[in-house]
């Protein structure tokens, strides 16, 4: 079992090239992950929370119609978390959040995820940090393998960064967090192995259209991205936690999890929107072996 403990919102997206569009789509980077999740063919659980508003139904919709576990998310009298998407002609986007709703998940909510020996936990920062601190201590005295995304950055979560089993981060957040944490080494592969030796945990870079990087204790992989030409890489670093974290779930290897959750963030930037966009299981798996 997947279990989620993140945001939920809708997106409200603005195209800003020469004739400016304008498009709502369920979003959040905890709905986004659960429903990539079940979408790679996990079973999934979320835990967060929504208001008592007419933006819930709609950053449910996509969700509900994937067959995610929903028992997990509460109502808050917070409206529900909104983020407002800038996307330039080239793909590229800036995001601004209004956590709502998401800033009500606390760490008492996690009981709500019934966590268990082998299931894979995904984290990220746009709930309270002190849910997601509590969140990994939760995982590991359950037994189950978590999953933190760090993004947005936020300089305060270093501090328990090393608690997770697997922490995914963009280029950019690695090495913000890389000067919080003092990690040695002249260049980034380097300081991702100096993370590695002095957490004992694994520590995944996303590099874009230049792949995945990823250390761990014992091992340095390299993995490339598909060659694509991007429409809108929203979402994209989520489409590729959850297929991530749904490979771990499936039992496949640390290089066939990672390959995996590359070829399916890529697909996802070929698409407007964060959760329209995410790929089906057949055509990760299409694309996957037409690479090889």
């Amino acid at each position: 079992m997947i279990i989620v403990v993140g945001s939920i919102n809708p997106d409200l997206i603005a195209n800003v090239d020469r004739l400016p569009s304008f498009a709502t789509a369920p979003g959040g980077k905890g709905a986004n992950q659960a429903l990539a999740a079940a979408r790679a063919g996990a079973r999934v659980r979320m835990v967060g929370a929504v208001g008592k508003d007419s933006f819930a139904a709609e950053a449910l919709a996509l969700l509900k119609a994937g067959n995610v576990d929903l028992s997990g998310v509460g109502q808050s009298f917070a409206s529900t978390g909104t983020a407002l998407i800038l996307v330039g002609a080239d793909g590229e986007n800036v995001i601004a959040v209004v956590p709502g709703a998401n800033d009500s998940v606390v760490p008492g909510d996690v009981a709500k995820a019934f966590l268990k020996k082998g299931d894979v936990v995904l984290l990220q920062h746009e709930i309270p940090l002190q849910t997601v601190e509590a969140t990994l201590d939760a995982a590991r005295a359950a037994g189950a393998v978590s999953v933190l995304n760090t993004a947005p950055f936020r300089a305060e979560a270093a501090g328990f960064l090393g608690k997770a089993d697997y922490a995914v981060a963009n280029e950019t957040e690695f090495d913000l967090y890389g000067e919080a944490l003092a990690l040695s080494g002249r260049d980034r592969p380097a300081r991702m192995r100096d993370y590695a030796a002095k957490t004992g945990r694994a520590i995944v870079v996303t590099l874009g259209g230049d792949g995945v990087l990823a250390a761990t204790p014992d091992d340095f992989l390299t993995v490339p991205a598909l060659k694509i030409a991007p429409v809108d890489t929203v979402g994209a670093g989520d489409t590729f936690c959850g297929y991530f974290g749904a490979g771990l779930s499936s039992g496949l290897s640390l290089q066939q999890a990672l390959t995996r959750a590359a070829v399916a963030g890529s697909l996802a930037c070929l698409k407007p929107g964060a959760q329209p966009a995410i790929p089906l299981a057949k055509d990760v798996g299409t694309a996957l072996a037409a690479s090889r």
